[in-house]
C-alpha cells in the first residue's frame, strides 16, 4: 500500500514489499523506467547504485540493523525515487524508515513535522536519520570488538572463539556494505551528482562526514578484530603445546620405569631378584634414574 505526507507541494511515500498493483500505480503516475520497477520486484539485495534521468533519480542504497536474535547485522535494502517535488521510498520490511515514515505522519505541519522545502532537503533529512542510527549500530560493534579484545585471556575459551566469531561476522559485512557505497556519496558531495535544489553540496558533505567517520570505525574494528582472532588463535596453541610439552615429559620419565617394571614382572631369573630388600634395591634405582632426568630436564630448561 502506497503512504503519502505531503509539506505543502513536496510528497514523501513510502512503500513496504511493494504489490504489483502499487508498482502499476508508479508506472502510470510517474512513468519510471522499467528496469527500475523490475529492480523493486527482486527479493535479493541488488548493488548500491544511482540512475540519472531527466526527470527523477533510482537511488539504491543499503543499511545496517541487528536481526531477531539481536547478535548478527543484517542488510536492509532501501529504494528510492527522487523527483523535484517528490520522494517514494521503498523497503522490504517494516524498518527504522517505517518509524520515521510514521512519526512524521502523526504530525500537524504546524505541531513539528521536519522543515523542507525541497525533495533534496527531504531525502538529507532522511539520510541523516538513518546515518545516525547505523552509527548507534557500529558504536555497538565497536563495543563488541573492545569486549573481544579484553577477554582474550579467559579461560573460557569456548566463549571466546563465539563471541570473536560473531563480531568478525558482523564487522565484515558491515565492511561490504558500506565500501560500494564510499563513491556514490561522494559523487553526491562533490556535486557529480546534481540534485533539484541549490546549494546542498554542505549538506551531502555532512552526509559524507558521517559515512567517513563510521566507515573509518568499521576499518579499525576490521583490524582490530582480526589481530584479535589471530592472538587467540596463537594462545590456544601455545597452551596445547604446553599440555603435550608436559605429558611428553612425563611420558620420558615413565618410559625407563615401565621398562624396568615389566622387566622384573616376567618369569625368568634376573639379578638380586632374591635378594631381602630387592623391592627396596629396585625401587631405589627407578626412584633414583626419575630424579635423574628430573634434574636433566630441568638444566636443559625443559620443564
Amino acid at each position: 500500500m502506497i503512504e503519502t505526507i505531503k509539506f505543502g507541494t513536496l510528497k514523501w511515500s513510502h512503500i513496504v514489499r511493494p504489490t504489483e498493483d502499487d508498482l502499476l500505480a508508479l508506472q502510470e503516475r510517474y512513468h519510471f523506467h522499467p528496469l527500475d520497477l523490475e529492480d523493486c520486484r527482486t527479493e535479493v539485495n541488488l548493488r548500491p547504485k544511482i540512475d540519472i534521468y531527466d526527470d527523477y533519480h533510482f537511488i539504491i542504497l543499503h543499511f545496517p540493523d541487528f536481526g531477531v536474535t539481536e547478535q548478527f547485522v543484517e542488510i536492509r535494502e532501501i529504494k528510492f525515487f527522487w523527483g523535484k517535488d517528490y520522494l517514494i521510498s521503498i523497503g522490504k520490511s517494516q524498518w527504522m524508515l517505517k518509524d520515521l515514515f510514521n512519526r512524521e505522519k502523526v504530525k500537524s505541519p504546524a505541531s513539528g513535522r521536519m522543515e523542507v522545502g525541497s525533495s533534496d532537503a527531504l531525502l538529507y533529512e532522511i539520510l541523516d536519520h538513518l546515518m545516525k542510527d547505523t552509527q548507534r549500530l557500529v558504536e555497538k560493534v565497536d563495543k563488541d570488538v573492545d569486549d573481544c579484545g579484553r577477554s582474550l585471556f579467559s579461560r573460557k575459551a569456548e566463549a571466546t572463539i563465539e563471541k570473536i566469531s560473531m563480531t568478525r561476522k558482523n564487522v565484515i559485512l558491515l565492511n561490504t556494505m558500506f565500501k560500494p557505497q564510499m563513491v556514490l556519496f561522494n559523487k553526491l558531495q562533490s556535486g557529480v551528482i546534481k540534485g533539484f535544489a541549490e546549494n546542498m553540496e554542505d549538506y551531502w558533505g555532512n552526509i559524507m562526514d558521517y559515512y567517513q567517520k563510521i566507515w573509518d570505525m568499521v576499518e579499525d574494528d576490521g583490524e582490530l578484530i582480526k589481530g584479535y582472532s589471530m592472538t587467540f588463535d596463537s594462545l590456544q596453541v601455545n597452551k596445547t603445546n604446553e599440555v603435550m610439552k608436559i605429558l611428553t615429559l612425563v611420558s620420558s620419565v615413565l618410559l625407563p620405569l615401565t621398562f624396568i617394571a615389566s622387566l622384573y614382572g616376567m618369569n625368568i631369573k634376573l639379578p638380586i631378584q632374591d635378594h631381602a630388600y630387592s623391592f627396596v634395591i629396585v625401587s631405589g634405582i627407578m626412584l633414583g634414574i626419575a630424579v635423574v632426568m628430573f634434574v636433566y630436564f630441568k638444566m636443559k630448561k625443559w620443564m
